[in-house]
Parts: structure tokens; sequence; C-alpha cells
């Protein structure tokens, strides 16, 4: 059964007016089996500022891939695992199905769509639990910029009864060699209704990391 992974380490450190330091480990696995694909995220991320920890996250998702033939189109199913530090939760587990699109896949770019419903268990740092459903909307595009350099963007929707949950991540990769390249992210997650213990709406973390794709 073929397969495909990446790990990315980063690491990026601020100084003067304030003092910032964030540290950033990813890991994915893809197997592939006929018009299957299976893939397992893992994310950690660690933000401190002078000192005092200002962002703490952890991350983990299956999600698979089911083509339908020889057509652009595919279902997928989705399930993450979310431990966040001063987002007001304790922990989010969501699940997600649904059909997506391949709109276009080339040698240069490629971009896929997909919409489905889902179901998330909110577990909050005060105590207590809420389950809901939600509506997903997503969208994922790659260029590649030179030989050796490559731009990425995603962007997803999940919207429940009293909150929107929005997520994007840019990326501007450079390749070393086949196996290593480096890569520059700004990685975004807004609530728009939050817990009251959470300390923002919004995250931004913007990172510098090596990548090993095997």
């Amino acid at each position: 059964m073929p397969f495909s992974g990446a790990i990315e380490l980063g690491y990026t450190a601020l100084s003067g007016n304030t003092n910032t330091e964030t540290l950033l480990g990813k890991g994915r696995i893809t197997w592939y089996d006929q018009a299957w694909t299976h893939t397992t995220r893992a994310e950690v991320k660690n933000v401190k500022d002078s000192e005092n920890t200002t962002a703490e996250q952890y991350l983990f998702s299956q999600r698979e891939r089911y083509s339908l033939g020889d057509s652009p189109n595919y279902l997928f199913g989705l399930a993450r695992y979310e431990k966040e530090r001063f987002s007001g939760y304790d922990n989010q587990f969501t699940t997600i199905v649904g059909y997506g699109r391949q709109i276009f896949d080339t040698d240069l770019q490629a971009l896929s769509l997909e919409a489905g419903p889902g179901y998330r268990f909110d577990d909050y740092e005060s105590g207590g639990s809420r389950h809901m459903l939600l509506g997903y909307l997503a969208a994922d595009y790659s260029i590649s910029i030179s030989d050796t350099a490559s731009f990425i963007q995603q962007f997803s929707v999940e919207g429940a009864e009293d909150n929107v949950t929005l997520r994007s991540y840019s990326a501007i990769s450079v390749a070393i060699n086949s196996s290593l390249a480096l890569r520059v992210s700004h990685d975004i997650k807004s609530n728009s209704n939050p817990p009251r213990e959470a300390d923002a709406h919004t995250d931004r973390t913007t990172a510098a990391s090596v990548v090993y794709n095997f």
C-alpha cells in the first residue's frame, strides 16, 4: 500500500518591545488504497510571551476520502480532537462527513471544495459540556510558483447554532532537495462567540519551519 508523509518542526523568536517564542511540531501520514485515501495528522503548538505561555494547542485528526470512480467527485469523513489552553474549552471533538469536488488538479495548481454536516462535542474549562450540529465548508488551493517554490491556502468555516469558527492556513515552501523544504506559514483560527474564559476571539500564529517529506 503506497503512502507519503511529512514532519514539520518550526521555531520563531522575536525580541525588542516584546519577547515572544513560537514552537511548532506537525506530523502527517497518508495511505493510498485504490479509491480510498487515509490521512492521519497531529499538531503541537506552544507560544510564550516574556516567559509566560500565551498559547498551547494540541490537535489530532483522522480523515478518510473515497473517490467516486473516474470523476472529480469524492466523499469524505473527518474526526478531529483539539485541546487548547486559554480558549475557554477543555477540549473539542468534531466529526464531519460530506461531499467534495476536485475543481482542477494540474502540474501547476490544484483546487478542491468541500461541504457537509457535522457534530461537535465541547467540554468547557469552567465545567459542563455541550453538543451541537454544524455546517462545514472548505477550500484547499495550491500553486507551484517555480521549480522549487510553492504556495498553499486552506480555508474552512464551521457554523453552529451560536458560533462560527473560521480557519485559515497560508504557507510558502521552498524545496532544498527532494526531501527537505523551508516553510513560512501563517495560521488563523477565529471563534465568533467563544466562552467567557477565552483570552481572545482570534488566534494567529506565524512560524518558520523545516519540513521533511517522505
